[in-house]
Order: C-alpha cells, then sequence, then structure tokens
C-alpha cells in the first residue's frame, strides 16, 4: 500500500518519499519555507510541532536551515510531565536536536513546570500559551491507536480537549499504555494553525490513517480531527 492509495478528502496534499532520510530533508526543506514566508509577511514566525523520537532527523534537518531564527518561537504540541532532564521530556529532545547552532537563538516555550501536580502544570501551560503568537507551521505525528499530540483515545478530559470551539489551550492526559502523565495543546489550539502537517512513516501507520479516515469518530481516533482539507500528509515506508 502507498499513501496515493488512499481517498483522501479533497484539499489534503499527499508527499511520498522513498526512504526517512528524504522526508526528514523534504519535510524540512518546506516548513522552513513556511517559517521565512510568515517572517516576511509579519516579521515573526511559530512553530508547533511534536516530540518523540520519529522526528529527530527531521528536527536535525530543520536546524541546519537558513533563517532568521531569533524571528521564530517554538513549542510543543505536547509534553510528558517530566523535568528537562528526563531521557522522555520532549523539551530535551528538542534542546539536542533542534535548538542547536543558529536555530539556538530562537524562542522556546516549555509546557513543562514542576508543579505540585498534574492539574496544576496544565494550568501554568495554559496560562503560558496566552502568549503564543499566532501558529504559522505544526508537525503532527500520530499513534498507532489514532492519537495525536497526546489526544490520546479514552483518557480523562479527552471530550473537553476535543471541543472545536473550546477555549482552554492546555489539558492534563493520561496515555492509556506508557507510564508518564502528559500536557498537550487542545483541539482548537492546534487546528487554528496556518500550515498543518502530519508526518507518518511505515506500513502501520497508514494503515492506522485508511482506518482514521474510514469513520468518523473523533474520541475512538482523534487525529480525525485534523484530516481536514489543507492538510499535508508527509509519508515513507
Amino acid at each position: 500500500m502507498a499513501i496515493s492509495d488512499l481517498k483522501l478528502p479533497q484539499g489534503v496534499t499527499p508527499h511520498e518519499y522513498r526512504t526517512p532520510v528524504l522526508l526528514a530533508e523534504g519535510l524540512a526543506n518546506d516548513v522552513a519555507e513556511q517559517l521565512r514566508t510568515a517572517i516576511s509577511a509579519r516579521g515573526e514566525a511559530t512553530l508547533v510541532v511534536s516530540g518523540g523520537r520519529s522526528p529527530v532527523a527531521f528536527f536535525q534537518n530543520l536546524a541546519k536551515q537558513g533563517l532568521d531564527w531569533s524571528k521564530v518561537t517554538i513549542t510543543l504540541a505536547d509534553e510528558r510531565w517530566v523535568p528537562v532532564e528526563h531521557a522522555d521530556s520532549n523539551a530535551g529532545l528538542l534542546k539536542k536536536h533542534l535548538l542547536q547552532g543558529p536555530a539556538a537563538k530562537a524562542r522556546f516555550l516549555s509546557l513543562y513546570s514542576a508543579a505540585v501536580n498534574l492539574d496544576g502544570a496544565a494550568e501554568q501551560a495554559d496560562r503560558l500559551l496566552a502568549e503564543l503568537p499566532a501558529i504559522d507551521v505544526l508537525v503532527l505525528g500520530m499513534g498507532d491507536d489514532g492519537h495525536t499530540a497526546s489526544l490520546f483515545p479514552n483518557s480523562p478530559n479527552l471530550a473537553e480537549a476535543l471541543k472545536p470551539d473550546g477555549t482552554r489551550r492546555c489539558w492534563p492526559m493520561l496515555a492509556p499504555s506508557v507510564p508518564h502523565q502528559r500536557l498537550t495543546m487542545s483541539r482548537a489550539l492546534l487546528a487554528s494553525a496556518r500550515y498543518t502537517v502530519l508526518s507518518i512513516a511505515g506500513d502501520s501507520k497508514l494503515h492506522t490513517l485508511s482506518e482514521a479516515l474510514a469513520g468518523d469518530d473523533v474520541a475512538g481516533m482523534p487525529i480525525r480531527a485534523f484530516l481536514q482539507p489543507t492538510l499535508e500528509i508527509y509519508w515513507c515506508p
């Protein structure tokens, strides 16, 4: 199966690459171009990315792109509620692989705070995100269960976090199969991005995407909330 075999909604653009290396390079080039366009138009740009191990090569390629990083704000679509020094911290991942060299001049907003509990951390992150400029580029991933960001099926708060017109920016979340508590941007905030990318690799993710396209239960597979016209899907085997 290839992404061209899927019945994508009208307006959704697929980008197919032969290898993960080529995908990382192509995605970095395209994201950088979008950021340059935003800087040219408004004097600043905002990038929201997803964590995990999959985007490391993309981060490394993006860090090498020539643009005025001092005019870029970067934050995360979601975060594990662990200190930056923890091996599973998405902020730590960004600091190691993206916020290096010239890209270190970017302004980084971390969702993590050492609050008393997860609810308190989410409230602090919600206030922080009130300072976030309009999102120019959003790069999402997707799990085999159809989650994106940390919008997990069957997680407490999911229904509230998935409201298209919700006013809260950040929600506490629980991932059903992994130990760490999570913080995630709301659907409403994520959907406000001007340019949204879904980056996936492998046949299993393609099958998950096919399943998501075949139904409309957003709570069952939260990625469905973002399978809208203007979405750019980057895939490689």
